[in-house]
């Protein structure tokens, strides 16, 4: 007599409508929390757009009085007097596109230099202990970087760095006679560097990781050295994310405030020689915001914010023109 092991057909058939029923509310639940995940991202999205749009429009409507009553005359105009309503906007501009610039260029060769040695470079050891290291430097406030350029950079420069500097290239405008004192827009660009420089450093060092190794590995095969392997493969691979990363430390030097203003000198001139003090857009508003001397002072104040929102808006729309141009090169 032999035994059936075969189950009842009535039970597989249970078995598998009981599986059908848990696929079913199961799916349920993965559409709901997906739409709940979709309603979230959509009203972050939202919530940024509509805030940026009302800061926008906050700032632009407190400078309606110094627009019209400057005009762009203001960009152009140098002297600044608020008791005389005098505003020139000019060595301000100037000092915040040349501090900016400095900053970024040093930055720059000195944050895709750290970022190639610890991703390709350095030993893994090494690397990983490093690497946090230069992104802790990112943590460090702005008052403390100023303090650090009042006290131990400003000397420094005013006594060893201003005066080697104008002994060597002292026939270029830039490097004209120093003061002496240190306070100037030269140090100011020394202490953004020191600002931006982990920023770039960071992000480079995450992008050179993401070049595919057989790239890397072909290269070393055809007999590439290391410089020419890092030339030909790494650097044109990952240009826009590079680009993309100092651009990201250029609004950082474009909107720093506190530590520009403890070490700039804070006079609204226009120098081409970078040894002698100036300032910025975003140090003359933390200077003056909180004691403006009349309705007018304080307009002027919100126009060169809207001046410092084009930048910041101008370099990063450029930015990312500039990546999708040579995205699209090299395809």
């Amino acid at each position: 007599m032999s035994i059936s092991t075969t189950p009842p057909a009535s039970g597989l058939r249970g078995s598998v409508q009981a599986q059908r029923l848990v696929r079913r509310r199961l799916n349920r639940i993965d559409r709901r929390l997906n739409l709940v995940l979709r309603m979230l991202a959509v009203g972050a999205c939202a919530l940024i757009f509509v805030t940026l749009v009302a800061l926008v429009f906050q700032i632009i409507n407190d400078a309606t009085q110094a627009f019209q009553r400057e005009g762009f005359g203001l960009l152009t105009h140098s002297a600044w007097n608020p008791a005389e309503h005098q505003f020139g906007a000019w060595p301000l501009i100037y000092g915040t596109l040349v501090t900016s610039v400095v900053s970024l260029v040093l930055a720059t060769i000195l944050g895709v230099a750290i970022g190639l040695f610890l991703s390709i470079l350095a030993p893994k050891r090494l690397a990983a202990g490093v690497g946090p290291l230069v992104e802790m430097l990112a943590a460090i406030p702005s008052t403390v970087i100023g303090l650090i350029g009042i006290i131990v950079i400003a000397p420094f420069v005013a006594n060893h760095v201003e005066p080697a500097l104008h002994g060597v290239l002292g026939f270029i405008p830039l490097f004209g006679q120093p003061p002496g004192y240190g306070n100037s827009i030269f140090t100011a660009c020394l202490v953004l560097t020191f600002m931006v420089l982990p920023i770039i450093a960071a992000l480079t060092r995450d992008i050179f990781t993401t070049v595919p190794q057989e790239l890397i590995d072909g290269a070393n095969a055809l007999g590439a050295t290391t410089w020419e392997m890092i030339r030909g493969v790494v650097l044109p691979t990952t240009a826009p994310g590079i680009i993309s990363a100092c651009m990201l430390g250029f609004g950082r030097a474009l909107g720093e405030a506190i530590a520009v203003t403890m070490v700039i000198g804070g006079q609204t001139v226009a120098h081409l020689n970078i040894f002698l003090p100036g300032d910025t857009v975003a140090s003359r508003i933390a200077e003056q915001f909180d004691s403006p001397v009349n309705q007018l002072h304080l307009s002027t104040l919100y126009y060169l914010a809207v001046v410092l929102v084009l930048f910041g808006i101008v370099s990063n729309v450029g930015a990312r023109l500039i990546g999708r141009k040579m995205d699209t090169t090299r395809q």
